[in-house]
């Protein structure tokens, strides 16, 4: 008897986590990016200042945005065929990167067999619940993550950094150049995103592959 309401317990607790998730298949996430403190370059941790990256998902489809006053870098990526662009607007200079599925593993080598270590930490982050990770690369860095498990997306690879993270960051760490940047979420919707947002650009763009690309940022 014990054993089954103990059954029935366990039962009931797992379906109002499932009742209480949100699962995010379409809609939109700003991140609001600030620069930590003790920058030596305080000019450039000023331009970062206020900007911010967004996140377009629309099932399979995924588009981040960051744009600040030195320009705009626009990730477009199909999880399906995991395969999209990577646009660059610099100045005067518009590239179009096409990527493959072994580029993606290129660009992101870094991520590879990146652990997570959940700390008791939680804090309330655009609303949901979130807990405190500190996240491990194997060159032995590490950076803090704050995930929620209220909100999940269908689409699980639109960053490959967090694809073993057990919920949705909110908030973490990184570097831009010599800059320690943390982008935090201040705004989450789930409304319809255009199609045209996915769109791959045509014409405007000096279009190069992943490998001159690369060439290319070595000069």
């Amino acid at each position: 008897m014990f054993r089954y309401l103990l059954f029935i317990a366990t039962a009931l607790i797992s379906s109002n986590i499932i009742q209480a998730q949100k699962i995010l298949s379409e809609g939109t996430i700003v991140y609001d990016i600030t620069v930590q403190t003790g920058s030596k370059e305080p000019q450039l941790a000023d331009m970062f200042d206020g900007v911010t990256t967004t996140l377009y998902l629309k099932g399979s489809q995924s588009r981040i945005e960051m744009i600040s006053p030195l320009g705009a870098t626009i990730t477009l990526q199909d999880a399906k065929s995991n395969t999209g662009v990577v646009l660059k607007e610099y100045g005067n200079q518009k590239l179009l990167i096409h990527m493959a599925k072994e580029d993606w593993g290129d660009l992101n080598k870094k991520y590879a067999g990146i652990t997570f270590t959940t700390q008791n930490e939680t804090k309330n982050i655009a609303g949901y619940a979130c807990q405190k990770a500190i996240a491990k690369l194997k060159d032995g860095t590490s950076f803090t993550v704050f995930y929620t498990k209220e909100l999940v997306t269908e689409n699980k690879d639109y960053d490959y950094q967090f694809k073993n993270l057990p919920g949705l960051p909110l908030e973490y760490e990184s570097s831009v150049g010599n800059l320690k940047v943390k982008y935090t979420a201040s705004k989450i919707t789930f409304d319809p995103v255009p199609v045209q947002k996915f769109s791959i650009p045509v014409s405007g763009y000096r279009e190069l592959t992943y490998q001159e690309s690369t060439k290319l940022k070595g000069n």
